[in-house]
């Protein structure tokens, strides 16, 4: 629910009074456990990084080829950010605010150290294998990967309106996801 109006009215426009309504719990309650709307923000975001990445961490990605093992990163991502728009506009309120909460919680920055880890396993293992460069850090494979995905959910309503398309077009769906794969593994494997 505070996820919802979060996104919805980001943080300036979101009401604690409208929250705790739709929660079933007090105004008071909500400043007591959070501190205040600027608190519950924050613990949105967390819980938001966090569901994301525990997606993520289940994947089992140590039992595929490296190459399959970050088409499965990818697909995960397009997927993430393709069904969970409301993380997408959080992320976007969080940037027009210049990122100030998420510089405030170490805990967010701990929460996505997780999918850098998971990239880095997946470029060591191609790298041994003689398959990617090594001059691409896993941050930069994880900032191509998520520019990608979240573009096509960020700027889906202009993006298809200045175009006529839509992006959520099945068809259309799964070029996306297969031309991300082929760019970012494209990229890694050039020499």
């Amino acid at each position: 629910m505070a996820t919802e109006e979060f996104a919805t009215y980001g943080l300036s426009g979101a009401r604690v009074d409208a929250i705790a309504e739709r929660t079933q719990t007090s105004k008071r309650m909500i400043y007591y456990y959070f501190g205040g709307k600027d608190g519950l923000y924050l613990a949105v975001l967390e819980k938001a990084y966090a569901d994301i990445r525990a997606i993520e961490s289940a994947l089992e990605l140590d039992l595929l080829d490296p190459v399959e093992a970050l088409r499965r990163v990818i697909d995960q991502t397009f997927e993430n950010d393709d069904s969970h728009t409301d993380f997408v506009r959080l992320v976007t309120i969080e940037n027009i605010n210049q990122g100030k909460h998420l510089a405030e919680a170490t805990s967010i920055r701990e929460i996505n150290l997780r999918i850098i880890q998971i990239i880095d396993a997946i470029l060591e293992r191609g790298r041994a294998k003689g398959l990617f460069r090594a001059d691409l850090e896993p941050v930069d494979v994880h900032m191509m990967i998520s520019a990608f995905c979240f573009f096509r959910v960020a700027n889906r309503h202009t993006f298809g309106a200045i175009h006529r398309i839509d992006l959520s077009e099945p068809g259309r769906r799964q070029k996306h996801k297969q031309m991300i794969a082929d760019a970012v593994i494209g990229l890694l494997q050039q020499k």
